[in-house]
């Protein structure tokens, strides 16, 4: 058995460096791994600190955060950088970061985690922290209903470990109930003004129950202050709040017992919850507050999920969304209208994995923030435009502000004529789509 747990380390290391040097995906060498040595993960020596993220939204960012903080703190720390959260990418991760022998090198493993397989990476492995964003509609080709998700990710819980968990989530204080919590959450004072649910209400039933909930305040869907009439499911208690959101030039306040304050690289409240996140999960590992502070203001995310371009004196600004995730979508279309300029959505791609064509989804996207008066433009392109123009059409979104694209090869005509600041919303599978599309001379920025 030693011979064959070194065998699926050296496989894996060499399958992942012919895989860096094709630019081909992390998962494939540590699924050559796992069949040499199906459970080489157990069998790898990891260090004092193994931190899981999981969630519907904002993983990917609040690990790199994390990763941010802790090597400004002077830690090395072994991630999963290009987001492979499944069993196969872990393996992957953990591997390429071992000795021979097995020995993780890292002092810390900060590892995002797919909410579905979660319960099953941990089988080989059990997390010393385990970090639970929110659970959300997402991708319902994929995961279903929230409730579904909900009960994946609560198989992962296990005793001994430390859950920090999202206060305002009635879900995500369902999947941690029984274990060790640490709460964060977002208090009223730091929340936008404005609408904070869309057609459909997430948050109107109990996932414990089925009892209504009820609201002291909304942050956005399901996300609040709830209580449940029925059996008392609450908001939990809140070590790390949000305490305080300055908008206008994009400055958070963090409570943890003192105020601290720090300046959004992305002027969201989407990045200000993950920035949250990022903070309570590095005091939990000891890190000093000020630290953190030092690490992440102002810091602008490197997952190319926000890209800013200058082009003719405005800004192109590109907001990759998760599929079929109408929260994601949502908090794009926030900033985009709070910002002000023209807007283009475009879905040319439902799906990055699951060939489908299901597009029920995008009624669920809030597209009445497109309806704001710093809004001048919204223009639609893409495979799917039709499906968008009809559930655009049940908008408020002023019929003179519509323009329909259609193919992709019209944006570029589109691009000659648009003056305004512009703000792409898309999907990963679309974003170089668009990329592709920039004029010649446009410059790419580092900041908004």
């Amino acid at each position: 058995m030693p011979m064959r747990k070194i065998l699926a380390i050296v496989v894996c290391k060499l399958a992942a460096l012919v895989g860096k040097l094709i630019g081909r995906g992390s998962s494939k060498p540590g699924a050559l791994a796992l069949k040499i040595c199906p459970d080489i993960i157990s069998r790898l020596e990891l260090p004092d600190t193994v931190v899981a993220v999981t969630g519907s939204n904002g993983k990917t960012s609040t690990v790199e955060l994390a990763v941010k903080i802790l090597r400004d703190s002077g830690r090395r720390v072994c991630w999963n950088r290009e987001g492979s959260n499944q069993t196969e990418g872990i393996a992957t991760m953990l591997i390429c970061d071992s000795t021979l022998c097995g020995k993780v090198r890292s002092d810390a493993v900060v590892m995002e985690s797919d909410e579905r397989y979660a319960r099953l990476t941990f089988k080989y492995l059990k997390p010393t922290h385990f970090m639970i964003l929110n659970i959300l509609r997402d991708q319902m080709t994929r995961n279903a209903h929230p409730e579904f998700i909900c009960g994946k990710i609560a198989e992962a819980v296990m005793s001994g470990m430390k859950v920090i968990v999202n206060a305002d989530d009635p879900m995500s204080l369902l999947a941690a109930e029984g274990a060790e919590t640490v709460g964060f959450g977002v208090e009223d004072a730091a929340v936008p003004a404005g609408k904070k649910t869309g057609v459909y209400d997430d948050g109107a039933y109990c996932p414990r129950c089925g009892g209504k909930l009820s609201y002291g305040y909304r942050v956005s869907g399901a996300l609040g202050a709830f209580r449940c009439e029925g059996c008392g499911l609450e908001r939990g208690k809140v070590r790390y709040s949000l305490s305080g959101f300055d908008t206008e030039n994009g400055v958070i306040t963090v409570f943890d017992g003192e105020d601290h304050r720090m300046k959004c690289g992305i002027n969201s409240l989407y990045h200000a919850y993950n920035m949250l996140a990022a903070f309570a999960l590095c005091r939990e590992l000891g890190v000093p507050a000020e630290s953190i502070e030092k690490s992440i203001s102002d810091y602008f995310l490197t997952n190319g999920r926000v890209r800013c371009w200058e082009q003719g004196g405005r800004k192109l600004v590109l907001l990759t969304s998760k599929h079929e995730n109408s929260t994601s979508y949502d908090y794009s279309l926030e900033y985009a209208a709070r910002a002000g300029g023209s807007v283009l959505v475009i879905v040319d791609a439902v799906s990055r994995k699951y060939f489908t064509g299901e597009t029920s989804w995008l009624w669920d996207i809030d597209f009445d923030r497109l309806a704001s008066e710093n809004v001048r433009k919204v223009y639609i392109a893409g495979k799917y435009v039709w499906d968008i123009a009809q559930r655009l059409s049940y908008s408020e979104i002023p019929a003179e502000k519509l323009e329909i694209i259609g193919e992709l090869d019209g944006i570029g005509d589109m691009l000659s004529r648009e003056k305004n600041d512009l703000y792409i919303v898309t999907c990963f599978s679309d974003r170089d789509k668009f990329i592709s599309r920039l004029p010649a001379d446009a410059a790419e920025r580092k900041e908004l």
